[in-house]
């Protein structure tokens, strides 16, 4: 009797659940799959849709590399899965990638996860279609011209340079990924937004805290309740909304100024003014909010990169200071001074180090599309309103132009390649019409960092060769603990 009555315990507590739960699995893989068009002769991709409503979204943000290395593995560069609440295709491999970065507006338009959409707004760049993006875009990039780029330089130099003398006078190891962020984010706030060093100062914990907490949550759940990842990121924007309103008001009382140059939110102030629309306080908190999270959460991971691949191969740190010292022999460049964009320009094999640091860890792993109508793709059907994420650092993995990839050989760019071999299996800032807006600003941020890093520093790795992880971002999971050093050159 005793047996029966624990066998019958043993049945309703852990058999009868895990046989409910395996049945619930399968109805959601059925359902899932129901939704493949039967108009399209070809075949859902291979993939698991995970969990009902969660789908894979978990292991994702748990186990973000691991998981999407097995996947590449058991499936290939094409494979179905479900994430933050969406049926999901993700797509690898430089044929691949093309067709959907040239297939924008055609056969996918952007569409991140709602998450993302809530917290930055539907007005941001990234969001918005069609004319409103035209117009969006042509303003903006008026802030990334050379002329306007030349300007920015002496702030860029004056903060990387203001940077290294207190990692300088530091006697314990600098951590160097936060404290990057922090130097990054000082640049973005004078260069893009035209917030003063003093509002700077006196805002920058804050800030600096609350964009953290707003990035650590931006692909979340879309659950809107109190505690929940989306509430604490949305708590978070709400709170540098606040201070970028503060700045805007300030800009526009100030209108008449006379400026040196202006900055990225100021033409996008007097952008909404020329459009027909009515000045949207709320669109230009949101525009402003994406320009500070692309201007420097990228940057401070590629420039965390490149200190630790330097770091890791001092041959190249030479080879770096032997370029500029060709140049400083024929009068380009003088040790001390602001770098012209002439310069910055003939520097080949430095930005050689930047594409190469790309190659290896671009910051942002991929973009997101959702499928505007049923299309196939090398012999699968991606369904429409099924969400499309294409890989940027898987599509680098696999690129056969690239011998020898786990190497880091800024050289293999020193040669001309042809465009065609090279324009899709290299995508660190993404592809067509939805290129990054900011890619000839982050070559002169890089660049510049390069220069002062080479000629001021030297540095060790005290932990070696780190683990990346991503979130969103790329970076180095012990924050890279480095001890510098003053350089003197010859």
């Amino acid at each position: 009797m005793g047996f029966y009555s624990l066998a019958v315990t043993f049945l309703c507590t852990v058999v009868l659940p895990v046989l409910l739960f395996l049945v619930a699995v399968k109805l959601w893989e059925f359902f899932m799959i129901r939704g493949r068009d039967s108009s399209c002769p070809r075949p859902l991709p291979p993939g698991t849709m995970g969990m009902p409503f969660i789908g894979e979204t978990l292991q994702l943000i748990l186990q973000r590399r691991k998981f999407l290395r097995m996947k590449r593995q058991k499936y290939g560069y094409i494979y179905k899965t479900h994430l933050f609440g969406n049926p999901t295709v993700r797509v690898l491999g430089a044929e691949n990638v093309r067709q959907i970065l040239l297939g924008e507006n055609k056969l996918v338009a952007v569409q991140w996860p709602a998450s993302v959409r809530t917290i930055l707004g539907s007005d941001t760049l990234s969001n918005v279609h069609g004319s409103q993006h035209k117009n969006k875009k042509r303003a903006i990039m008026k802030a990334f011209s050379r002329e306007a780029l030349e300007q920015y330089i002496p702030v860029i130099q004056e903060e990387v340079r203001s940077a290294l003398r207190d990692w300088l006078k530091r006697d314990a190891c600098v951590l160097v990924y936060p404290e990057m962020k922090r130097l990054m984010f000082r640049i973005a706030m004078r260069i893009l937004l035209g917030f003063e060093p003093d509002q700077i100062k006196t805002d920058e914990q804050e800030l600096v805290e609350a964009f953290e907490e707003m990035i650590k949550n931006l692909f979340s759940l879309p659950i809107d309740v109190p505690f929940s990842g989306l509430y604490r990121g949305l708590k978070a924007r709400n709170f540098i909304h606040s201070k970028i309103e503060e700045n805007i008001k300030k800009k526009i009382q100030e209108e008449d100024t006379e400026r040196k140059h202006k900055d990225a939110l100021q033409l996008l102030i007097e952008n909404s003014r020329k459009c027909e629309e009515p000045f949207s306080m709320q669109a230009i908190k949101e525009a402003a909010t994406e320009l500070l999270f692309g201007g420097h959460e990228t940057t401070a991971s590629t420039a965390t990169s490149l200190v630790m691949f330097l770091g890791l191969h001092p041959e190249v740190v030479q080879k770096v200071r032997e370029e500029l010292q060709q140049k400083e022999e024929v009068g380009l460049y003088s040790k001390g001074e602001t770098p012209s964009m002439e310069l910055l320009e003939q520097l080949k094999y430095t930005g050689c180090v930047i594409k190469e640091t790309l190659r290896i860890n671009p910051p942002v792993p991929g973009g997101f599309r959702v499928a505007l109508k049923t299309f196939e793709l090398n012999g699968y059907q991606i369904p429409k309103g099924w969400n499309v994420i294409y890989s940027i650092c898987d599509t680098h993995d696999v690129a056969d132009t690239f011998p020898n990839k786990e190497d880091f050989q800024p050289e293999r760019f020193m040669a001309k390649a042809s465009e065609d071999s090279s324009r899709f299996n290299y995508i660190p800032f993404g592809g067509g019409s939805r290129m990054c807006v900011g890619k000839e600003f982050a070559k002169v941020l890089l660049k510049t960092f390069l220069i002062e890093l080479t000629q001021h520093c030297n540095w060790t790795l005290s932990n070696g060769p780190p683990t990346m992880k991503t979130g969103p971002t790329v970076y180095p999971s012990d924050n890279l603990p480095t001890r510098f050093s003053s350089y003197v050159g010859n």
